[in-house]
């Protein structure tokens, strides 16, 4: 059987779960159809890796050049992580003429289409199935299974900090501090989560998504990114009571004026099949025309999943089936760089709450308010006096359709009223699949 050659560049968590997989499967993964043989890696912490048992027979070094100079070598696979280094990695590898795979999502949604077009100047691939979902294939999926398609929208789970925390909050009712240290100690979030809890991680990802799914260039910095750092545990039980789930939700769709891209907590009917993914469960749903509503779902993070996409794509590589694809298909190429469409155009139902001075006419003021702007109310709940705190009670509205940008005047209009504590406010969108 033919062996492909691998070089590792960064063996923290994923490059040791990828070398336990392979090492498990005696350097054949089932079904590969092709020998995997790791012969070198690249880390800064060579005395700590030099007592690990899974490192006999592979090269040691911290020089991340001599593998990609070392003509044996097939496949130069990225976990470093970060942008400039792991940059320079990739652009050095693929001028070598060296296959790549990484998982790094955050380097894509940056420079994928320099990358990518580099990589086709000499005649080579770049694999990235694990910079998106964890163990779910669904770079595979748009890439195969949807190449026929016409994809409307793109609806994703794809950060299992931020489910696993709003998970924690929804069945257990605490906090988002106490959510955060759990997924901390859990090994869910880093020690700082900025990247995850702000929605940045689940941006670069969608970058990617869309353009698989749409064949656009777009920045992650052009997306349009609300975390969950300010979610209070209250919203997620009145929304509990009115029907739905709240979820951080990675949203592309195709409007009539353009493409509508953008990231932030959003409630879900409860009907809905991502609206049970819970834990540090991923899940992408896709829309397309002619197939219409498919879901993936499955761990998005961790060492053995993520592992599990790298070893996907190497094997893919190795076979020589991946190159005649990264070759030809349009999203790999120089594909259109496009303008989103500017937030506060999409037309949608809302979720907000008041903290109302307890008095006669408050509701009337603020009905008044969402009148000016063309904002109809389907429904209202006021908790009365058992809830009221200095004199305020909460008040929660829920809206008809309606463009977000009158939504989010009449917000501020209604927050500069006497009779209500604007910094108490919070306003959710409600989002139908």
């Amino acid at each position: 059987m033919e062996k492909c050659n691998v070089a590792i560049c960064g063996c923290g968590t994923v490059g040791g779960g990828l070398l336990q997989l392979i090492r498990r499967n005696n350097g054949i993964p089932q079904n590969a159809g092709v020998g995997i043989n790791i012969t070198h890696v690249v880390d800064v912490r060579l005395d700590e890796l030099e007592k690990d048992p899974l490192m006999e027979g592979i090269i040691l070094t911290s020089d991340l050049n001599q593998p990609i100079n070392d003509p044996e070598v097939d496949i130069i696979v990225e976990l470093i992580g970060g942008i400039e280094t792991a940059g320079e990695v990739i652009e050095n590898a693929l001028e070598a003429g060296k296959d790549v795979v990484t998982a790094n999502k955050a380097l894509l949604a940056e420079r994928a289409d320099e990358l990518f077009q580099l990589a086709r100047q000499h005649n080579v691939s770049i694999g990235f199935e694990a910079s998106v979902g964890g163990g779910i294939p669904i770079i595979a999926a748009m890439r195969d299974s949807f190449v026929g398609e016409t994809i409307n929208s793109i609806f994703g789970i794809v950060n299992g900090t931020c489910n696993y925390i709003l998970t924690q909050m929804t069945q257990e009712g605490i906090s988002y501090e106490d959510g955060i240290a759990e997924a901390q100690e859990k090994g869910y979030a880093e020690a700082d989560p900025t990247l995850d809890v702000e929605g940045h991680d689940s941006a670069h990802k969608l970058a990617i998504l869309a353009r698989m799914a749409f064949g656009i260039n777009v920045k992650a910095k052009d997306i349009y990114c609300e975390g969950i750092s300010d979610l209070a545990p209250i919203d997620i039980i009145y929304a509990d009571s009115l029907g739905y789930r709240l979820k951080l939700l990675a949203i592309g769709a195709k409007k009539k004026d353009g493409i509508e891209l953008q990231v932030h907590p959003a409630l879900l009917d409860k009907s809905h099949p991502l609206s049970d993914v819970n834990g540090s469960v991923n899940a992408v749903c896709v829309h397309g025309e002619a197939v219409g509503e498919v879901t993936l779902t499955g761990l998005g993070a961790g060492a053995e999943p993520t592992a599990s996409a790298v070893l996907s794509d190497i094997c893919r590589i190795a076979r020589k089936t991946y190159q005649k694809d990264f070759l030809q298909l349009p999203m790999f190429s120089n594909v259109q760089d496009i303008r989103l469409l500017p937030q506060g155009t999409a037309t949608m139902k809302y979720y907000f709450r008041l903290s109302c001075l307890d008095t006669a006419g408050v509701l009337a003021r603020v009905a008044g308010v969402l009148g000016k702007h063309n904002i109809s109310i389907a429904s209202c709940i006021q908790k009365g006096e058992a809830h009221q705190q200095h004199g305020h009670v909460p008040v929660v509205f829920m809206t008809h359709k309606v463009k977000e940008k009158n939504m989010l005047k009449a917000l501020k209009e209604i927050n500069e009223l006497e009779c209500i504590r604007g910094g108490e406010s919070r306003m959710l969108r409600v989002t139908e699949i």
